[in-house]
């Protein structure tokens, strides 16, 4: 097996995904990182979120193949110099490392492992990167089945919302092998300023879970507190001045406080999602066997 290994490396090139990936008997990657002039990247799902990070991705120098449901969604990385795709399977061909950021698990599922997803057109030492929010036992599937025919995968939700995405501010954390991380670091640096690896497979989404309910309670406490204010007569604008540097201070206080104020309630995330995350952390409290009232309560009022 050893040798078998070793002459697959030598006939490949050097540097690239599929070398670095298969030295270590097709399960990790080397410490040499993704280039720009040298790693091809692909890119699936150009929505509200993607469009934007993949734009990150075309402004640090490498290419990128792109495929979009609705492929009008594509055009703004087309004029950057995406090339654009009528299937995730053919992204996946013309690509070394390709990330997917779509709506649902269900959508994920048959991006990567549909009879037209990537892991049927990515090749041998390819590394597949999902982005979206989605559950934490599909990452651990994913990453099952793509290790079966030599590709890696890794779980990677984001957060920071639609200004976040735009200005590569976003947080991910990611679950997968530690080396196919290191691997792709540069590449989650073009989109984010905190990026945390968070242990293996499936470590991704379920910090995304936690990520999810502290915010979902958190909401139902600062639209309670912003109505309470405004009832008792109080210039609310400067309640959220006097309390934004104390206890009651919190990331969604400064993104949406003022905006509620302002009654400005343009959208930069599908409420559908949201639920939908929500319901994945009210499905994995049930197979944990732990109870969290707080994150019913928010599910309950969101939905």
């Amino acid at each position: 097996l050893g040798i078998g290994i070793a002459s697959r490396i030598k006939s490949l090139p050097t540097g690239s995904i599929a070398r670095r990936v298969l030295r270590a008997s097709g399960a990790r990657c080397l410490s040499s990182a993704c280039k720009p002039g040298e790693t091809r990247v692909g890119w699936v799902g150009c929505g509200v979120m993607g469009k934007s990070m993949a734009s990150h991705i075309i402004n640090a120098g490498y290419s990128l193949s792109v495929f979009s449901r609705t492929l009008s969604k594509c055009e703004p990385l087309k004029e950057l110099g995406a090339s654009v795709y009528d299937s995730p399977l053919e992204v996946a061909k013309n690509s070394d490392v390709v990330f997917l950021i779509v709506g649902f698990p269900s959508d994920v599922e048959s991006c990567v492992l549909g009879d037209q997803g990537i892991l049927k057109g990515i090749k041998e030492g390819g590394i597949i990167v999902d982005m979206t929010t989605s559950d934490p036992a599909l990452a651990v599937r994913i990453h099952q089945e793509t290790k079966a025919k030599n590709v890696n995968s890794i779980d990677a939700p984001v957060s920071g919302g639609d200004l976040g995405a735009k200005n590569a501010a976003l947080t991910i954390m990611i679950g997968g092998d530690e080396e196919t991380v290191t691997a792709v670091q540069p590449l989650f640096n073009t989109m984010g300023k905190s990026v945390n690896y968070m242990g293996p497979p499936g470590s991704g989404q379920h910090t995304k879970m936690a990520n999810q309910i502290m915010i979902g309670t958190t909401m139902i406490g600062l639209c309670e507190g912003l109505l309470y204010a405004n009832k008792a007569g109080l210039d609310v604008e400067q309640v959220i001045q006097a309390v934004r540097g104390g206890a009651a201070g919190s990331k969604s206080l400064e993104l949406y406080a003022e905006r509620i104020v302002a009654r400005d309630f343009e959208p930069g995330f599908f409420v559908d999602h949201f639920v939908k995350d929500l319901g994945i952390c009210v499905s994995e409290c049930e197979r944990m066997k732990i109870e969290l009232p707080g994150l019913k309560l928010a599910k309950e009022v969101i939905t």
